[in-house]
């Protein structure tokens, strides 16, 4: 049976891989620095921004002494994006309205900071329907490792078979994986819808 639907939040219920893509370009454009589309696909998509600056220190020669000022620098400005593009999407609360009145738990688990989780889920209208939300600053390993989702079933007092995880990139998916909850993978943010979800649910429980 499943009591529990944890939710990624980028490419998942908000559309917002292009703003994290261009915001950390504008801040590393400050140092010249560029990462092409391709690029921040295949590698930097899904991790938190200190882990890009990580990377990126390792493969293109960023001096670590920048990371904490261009990690500041990019919340800013994804904040600002946040408030400017960030509205409500009528079939994701659709389906959160209807999955919180089936009695399913909502959790959000994002590789995002605090309060850019906050702000979306509140521009969004979405917040009102989670049960909470788990940030990178609310694990020590953010993902690929599936920490934040062990933590979220911990905190639902569930285990990983009463749980589904909806995750859209190679990193997530990963993660979701390894707490051993049931996957689905979506291709964008009109894949999570209140039907989808419920046919993937009704697989699960007609297969156990």
């Amino acid at each position: 049976m499943i009591k529990a639907v944890l939710f990624d939040m980028d490419g998942v219920l908000i559309d917002a891989k292009d703003w994290h893509y261009e915001t950390l370009n504008d801040a590393l454009a400050v140092f010249g620095l560029n990462i092409s589309r391709t690029e921040h696909l295949a590698v930097y998509d899904g991790l938190p921004t200190r882990k890009k600056l990580e990377l990126l220190s390792r493969t293109r020669g960023l001096s670590p002494k920048l990371h904490d000022f261009l990690n500041a620098l990019k919340q800013k400005m994804t904040y600002r994006v946040i408030i400017e593009k960030c509205r409500p999407v009528f079939h994701h609360e659709y389906a959160l309205g209807r999955l919180q009145r089936d009695g399913k738990h909502i959790v959000v688990c994002s590789n995002s900071v605090r309060s850019t989780v906050e702000a979306m889920m509140q521009q969004s209208n979405l917040l009102r329907y989670l049960d909470f939300f788990l940030s990178n600053q609310d694990v020590t390993k953010a993902k690929p490792d599936p920490e934040i989702y062990l933590t979220a079933m911990e905190r639902l007092q569930l285990r990983p078979e009463e749980c589904l995880v909806v995750e859209d990139n190679e990193h997530g998916i990963q993660a979701a994986r390894a707490s051993g909850a049931h996957v689905m993978v979506v291709g964008s943010v009109n894949d999570v819808t209140y039907d989808r979800i419920m046919h993937e649910i009704s697989a699960i429980e007609a297969a156990h």
